[in-house]
């Protein structure tokens, strides 16, 4: 099988023109095929509130109303997503920037109402992972933004972690796939006062157990709970890294099973 590396990068990269020139470089030296999945929830707050918008968190996730939505939508499936992609072509990545909506490629349904509303967001159902294939089949590289639809003319905000774990797990098949969760630092952190000790691979029990003694910060939850998802959909190998060791993964933290 061919390797295909998959890429997802959030956080402060996002936000920081240098840093995500520098990710960018990184990610165009990658060889072979490969796919680049962000978030930009930062940037959306941002706008909510240049707009007068309140940005509602419960748990440290977004309340996604419908005047929200329209953000997330402009700031995700539009300004980062359409930059992300000229950046790329100028560097000679033969980029394409998705939403879940074209090709109908990220279906997913409204999440349901339980003990909290969160609006417009989506829980993702299907991944076309040969309609993918196609696009990887014919040079180009996909940047898929966290926005999904439902099939019925409605746009759903969606974790950018979880679209790229079901991407990752869509393609299992047919690829070697190595996901990276890419973000500010080389990998989890011991301790968030000392950025260079990282932890050097972090199992499901080990996962549970920080989770338990609170040692694990809130954000990095759905990065390892996605990642160990895909690595039981079939994905071969997943990390969480930095910029300097997305190729090398050296002190970069590997996720197990």
């Amino acid at each position: 099988m061919n390797t295909l590396q998959i890429i997802k990068v959030g956080g402060k990269l996002i936000n920081d023109p240098t840093e995500l020139d520098k990710l960018l470089k990184a990610f165009d030296r990658i060889a072979g095929p490969k796919i680049l999945i962000h978030g930009g929830g930062r940037k959306a707050t941002e706008l909510s509130q240049k707009m007068g918008l309140e940005v509602k968190m419960i748990g440290g996730r977004r309340i996604t109303d419908a005047d929200t939505l329209e953000v997330a939508v402009m700031i995700y499936a539009g300004l980062v997503n359409k930059s992300i992609v000229a950046k790329l072509q100028a560097k000679g990545t033969n980029a394409i920037g998705l939403t879940g909506a074209d090709g109908n490629i990220i279906q997913a349904i409204k999440r349901p109402v339980n003990d909290i509303d969160y609006g417009y967001v989506g829980d993702i159902k299907h991944v076309d992972g040969k309609r993918i294939e196609s696009l990887l089949a014919a040079g180009f590289c996909p940047v898929f933004c966290a926005i999904s639809h439902d099939q019925r003319g409605q746009l759903l905000n969606t974790n950018a972690d979880t679209i790229a774990s079901v991407v990752a797990q869509s393609l299992a098949e047919t690829y070697d796939v190595s996901l990276k969760y890419c973000f500010e630092y080389d990998g989890v952190l011991y301790s968030i006062d000392d950025p260079s000790q990282t932890i050097d691979s972090i199992t499901a029990d080990l996962f549970q157990f920080m989770i338990a003694d609170g040692s694990i910060n809130a954000g990095m939850i759905p990065k390892l709970s996605n990642g160990m998802d895909a690595l039981k959909g079939g994905v071969n190998e997943v990390a969480i890294c930095g910029i300097d060791n997305l190729n090398s993964l050296d002190n970069a933290t590997l996720i197990g099973l």
